[in-house]
C-alpha cells in the first residue's frame, strides 16, 4: 500500500496513521511531529493547505506525494530528511514549483518538503555579503538589497526562488557585471540526503558540484552570497514589434550590432519573444524585440537605430528602474507565467553562440504552423535570452558544474497548452525537440548544450551538465560519495 494513498483527511498534524499505512511498519509521524519546531506544519491531501503547497506552475509530469511538511527553521528540514532517510520513503524540496522538467514526475509519492516559509535576507555588516534563507523569493532579495541601497544577481522572474535557479548556475540582469548567480555564492549550510548539515565554502569538493548541479545534492537552508553598491538606479527599455516576414532581418541584425560575435556590451541586454498576436497578424506569431540598457534614460540610437531601420509595426521606448525590468519583459509576480492556471507548460532549452538568421526563419515557419489558433498549442511562447556575458566568461568555466560559460545565447519554446492526456504530451515533446533540433543543426554543433533549469526531461546528464569526461566523472564520483542511495533523484539526475 502506498503511503497515506488511502488517506482524504484534511486535519494539520494527522498523527494516528495506521503504521500499515506506512512503508515500513515501525515508521511513525508522531516521531517526526515531536522533532519539528513547534512553528513548523504538516499537510495532508485534502485539506487547503496541501493544495496551497502543491500547486504547480506545469502540470506535466507532475510530482505526487502524500504529505507536505511546512519547515519553518533548518532544524525542520534535517528532522523531515532523517525521517524519510530512516523510512526509506522518497523526498522532494520545494520553493517556487516553476522546475517543469518531466523527471519530477518520478516521484509518485512521498514527503513534498516545501520551503517558502523560510524566507529572509540579512545584509553582513560590512554590506559585502548577505545571507539569503533557502525559501526567499527572487524578488524579495532584490527588493530588500535595493533598500539598503545594494543589489546581487537573482534570476529575472520575480516569482521563482533565489535559490531554485541558482543551483542550475542562474542567469540574471547583472550577471554582465557579476557573473551567474551561483557565482555569487560565498558558503552555504546545505542538509544532505542522510539528514547530515553541513556548512560548506570553496574548501569542500561539494561546492564545485553545488554550482550548477545542486539539485542533486542537498537541500541548501541558507546560503551567503556577495552584494554590490547599487551604482546605476536607472535603466531603459525599446520594444520593437515585427511581423514574422522580418525574422531573418532581425536576428541577423541582433548578431552583427548586439551579440558583436560574444562581446555584447556589459550595459546592455538582448531579448525576445514570439506569441499570437491575431489582431496584428493572423497568419503567424509577431516578434517582440526588447532591447534593454542600463545607467541610461533611453536605449542609445547605436543600438535601436538597426533595428528601427528594419520595419518595426510597434516602436515603445520606456525608462524607470532595475525593479521595472521583470514587468517590461512580462515576468513580473502580475504577470501570466507567474500564474498557476492548471496548464502544461514544457520548454526545450539550447545554448548557442550566436543566431542563425537563416534557421531562425525556418523555425519561426515551423512554430507558426505548429502554433496557429486551430491548435492547442496557439499560446505558446518563444523566448530568446541574450544576457551580457563578460562576469559569466571571467570565471574559470571549470571551476564549477555549470558547463556552458562559452554559450551567449539561451533559447527555449515553451508550448503552453490544456493538459488532454498522453497523445498530446507526445505532440508537444515531438514539436518541441523537432524546433530545438532545427536550432541545433544550425549552430553546427554535434552535442546539445542545455540549461538544466529550463529542461524538459529527456535531455540528458551531458546536454545538462556538460559533455566532458571529466566532468561527468567528478559528477558522479561526488553523487556516489554524498548521496550513495540516489535521494536526490528526481531534478535532472547526474546518473
Amino acid at each position: 500500500m502506498r503511503w497515506f494513498t488511502t488517506l482524504t483527511a484534511v486535519a494539520v498534524w494527522a498523527l494516528s496513521v495506521p503504521a500499515t499505512c506506512l512503508p515500513r511498519g515501525d515508521a511513525d509521524l508522531k516521531d517526526l511531529n515531536s522533532k519539528l519546531s513547534s512553528k513548523a506544519r504538516i499537510y495532508l491531501p485534502g485539506s487547503s493547505g496541501f493544495a496551497d503547497v502543491s500547486a504547480r506552475w506545469s502540470e506535466l509530469e507532475m510530482p505526487a506525494s502524500n504529505i507536505s511538511v511546512v519547515p519553518a527553521i533548518e532544524k525542520d528540514v534535517v528532522e523531515t530528511i532523517k525521517f524519510a532517510s530512516k523510512y526509506n520513503i522518497p523526498f522532494l524540496a520545494v520553493n517556487g514549483v516553476h522546475g517543469s522538467i518531466t523527471t519530477l514526475g518520478r516521484m509518485d509519492w512521498g514527503v513534498s518538503i516545501y520551503v517558502g516559509e523560510m524566507s529572509g535576507v540579512k545584509i553582513a555588516p560590512d554590506g559585502k555579503t548577505a545571507t539569503i534563507l533557502g525559501g526567499t523569493m527572487s524578488k524579495v532579495v532584490t527588493d530588500t538589497l535595493w533598500a539598503a541601497g545594494k543589489q546581487t544577481v537573482t534570476g529575472t522572474c520575480e516569482c521563482v526562488s533565489y535559490l531554485g535557479p541558482a543551483l542550475g548556475g542562474g542567469h540574471g540582469w547583472l550577471q554582465g557585471h557579476h557573473g551567474l548567480v551561483a557565482d555569487q555564492f560565498v558558503s552555504m549550510n546545505v542538509v544532505l540526503a542522510d539528514g547530515t548539515l553541513k556548512t560548506i565554502g570553496p574548501s569542500s569538493d561539494l561546492w564545485w558540484a553545488m554550482k550548477g548541479a545542486g539539485h542533486n545534492f542537498g537541500v541548501v537552508t541558507s546560503v551567503t552570497v556577495k552584494i554590490y553598491p547599487l551604482v546605476h538606479q536607472n535603466w531603459a527599455i525599446e520594444t520593437l514589434m515585427f511581423t514574422g516576414d522580418k525574422v531573418k532581418e532581425v536576428y541577423q541584425a541582433a548578431n552583427d550590432n548586439l551579440l558583436k560575435g560574444g562581446t555584447q556590451d556589459v550595459n546592455v541586454i538582448n531579448w525576445s519573444y514570439w506569441f499570437n498576436l491575431p489582431q496584428v497578424d493572423p497568419t503567424g506569431p509577431v516578434i517582440a524585440f526588447y532591447i534593454i540598457q542600463e545607467g541610461v534614460g533611453a536605449v542609445d540610437s547605436k543600438y535601436t537605430k538597426p533595428f528601427r531601420d528594419i520595419g518595426p509595426f510597434s516602436v515603445e521606448p520606456a525608462a524607470g528602474t532595475y525593479r521595472d525590468l521583470a514587468g517590461w519583459v512580462g515576468i513580473n509576480l502580475d504577470a501570466p507565467p507567474c500564474a498557476k492556471a492548471g496548464l502544461a507548460n514544457p520548454r526545450f532549452p539550447i545554448y548557442l553562440e550566436k543566431y542563425n538568421a537563416t534557421a531562425q526563419q525556418q523555425i519561426y515557419n515551423l512554430f507558426a504552423k505548429a502554433t496557429n489558433a486551430s491548435s492547442p498549442f496557439a499560446g505558446s511562447l518563444f523566448m530568446f535570452e541574450g544576457y551580457s556575458m563578460q562576469g559569466v566568461k571571467a570565471v574559470d568555466a571549470a571551476s564549477a558544474a555549470y558547463a556552458y560559460r562559452g554559450d551567449n545565447l539561451l533559447i527555449a519554446p515553451l508550448l503552453q497548452y490544456q493538459p488532454a492526456g498522453p497523445v498530446r504530451d507526445a505532440q508537444a515533446k515531438q514539436l518541441g525537440n523537432e524546433i530545438r533540433e532545427l536550432l541545433r543543426k544550425g549552430s553546427g554543433r554535434t552535442d546539445l548544450h542545455s540549461y538544466v533549469n529550463y529542461a524538459y526531461g529527456d535531455e540528458t546528464a551531458k546536454s545538462w551538465y556538460g559533455s566532458e569526461a571529466w566532468r561527468q566523472t567528478k559528477l558522479k564520483a561526488l553523487k556516489t560519495k554524498y548521496d550513495p542511495k540516489g535521494r536526490f533523484s528526481f531534478y535532472a539526475p547526474v546518473a
